[in-house]
């Protein structure tokens, strides 16, 4: 079964990947591109050149799962990065705004108490 939490962590690759690729493909990407282990629980994110469709890879103690989503209208916006970098780490509070179409230039969070300041 698939979940996702905000106990993981997750990366996501800022190249175009080729949607057609499943498992073999996307672990090729994740040991190309990225510093971290196929096997950590890491959710590895993937989406497509028209940024309509999103797959997310994870691996599952029993084996990869992949979630997979496409877009009917609109496009998924990607949080701003520096363009040099091929991957970054995403919130899980950002991955529910990039699932979800929240357009992420008009929000604004507010502060609240966090353990770690």
């Amino acid at each position: 079964m698939i979940s996702f939490s905000s106990k993981q962590r997750y990366f996501l690759y800022r190249g175009v990947v080729d949607m057609r690729k499943s498992f073999n493909g996307l672990c090729g990407v994740v040991n190309n591109e990225f510093t971290h282990s196929l096997m950590s629980r890491d959710i590895f994110i993937f989406i497509n050149k028209r940024k309509n469709q999103i797959k997310l890879l994870m691996w599952d103690v029993t084996g990869f799962a992949i979630y997979y989503k496409k877009l009917e209208r609109g496009t998924y916006e990607l949080p701003a990065i520096d363009e040099e970098k091929q991957t970054m780490e995403l919130s899980w509070r950002d991955v529910v705004f990039l699932l979800e179409g929240v357009q992420l230039k008009s929000v604004k969070i507010r502060k609240r108490y966090s353990e770690t300041g």
